[in-house]
């Protein structure tokens, strides 16, 4: 049986690290679309195009190609032959994305390949969209989320641990930024669809919260 699991939320709400966990313990493949939006990003940065205009960043995409390959049992995003799964991982590349991710020609760039992938085999797909626009037929649909303050802590500790110290007010600050940037935009803005479960992990922990995932699914799919 092919199955489809939507896993929205805002940033840092861990979506990427459980659906990982989630993704290994039930054997099926993980979508990381935030990495694709990301690595669309990184190019503009990389090539200085000016990303407030959307004329111009649609008309880069074209020189862009973005793959996601599994090596060494880890999924790296390679962008024109060069993993960057790494570069994609900065507080830079998260704003710019929020801003480029918006423009309907970028989503429906991606929208082809991801919906593709969970044609043919069980997938589980995070981003902000998934159970409202790329997978709505997805027979698990989950909204991720957490109080602001707890998802800046868990993304300044992950910035610690790289050796990065942007202070944690800072990071705070381009968590709210964000939040209000994906709820406000015009295409694919962030919402929990009216069929997905609200999973709030404030309270739990990284194992706790990836559990409270498999319950969900292991109730949805029989």
């Amino acid at each position: 049986m092919i199955y489809s699991i939507a896993l929205d939320g805002p940033g840092g709400a861990g979506k990427s690290s459980i659906a990982k966990q989630v993704a290994k313990l039930r054997g099926i493949v993980y979508v990381d679309t935030g990495a694709m939006y990301r690595a669309i990003a990184l190019y503009m940065l990389k090539n200085n195009v000016d990303i407030h205009s959307e004329e111009t960043v649609v008309s880069q995409l074209e020189n862009v190609d973005i793959k996601l390959e599994y090596r060494d049992g880890a999924q790296c995003v390679i962008l024109n032959g060069e993993d960057v799964s790494t570069q994609i991982r900065t507080n830079e590349v998260s704003m710019t994305a929020s801003v480029t991710s918006a423009y309907k020609q970028v989503r429906a760039f991606l929208m082809d390949t991801q919906r593709n992938v969970a044609k043919t085999t069980s997938v589980i797909m995070d981003g902000r969209d998934i159970g409202t626009v790329v997978l709505p037929d997805a027979q698990v649909k989950i909204f991720l989320s957490a109080d602001s303050r707890v998802r800046a802590q868990r993304r300044w500790l992950e910035l610690q641990a790289k050796g990065d110290n942007t202070p944690f007010e800072e990071v705070l600050a381009d968590i709210e930024k964000r939040d209000w940037q994906d709820i406000n935009r015009k295409e694919a803005p962030l919402r929990q669809a009216d069929d997905a479960i609200l999973l709030d992990t404030s309270n739990l922990d990284f194992q706790q919260s990836v559990q409270a995932v498999l319950d969900i699914i292991d109730e949805k799919v029989k």
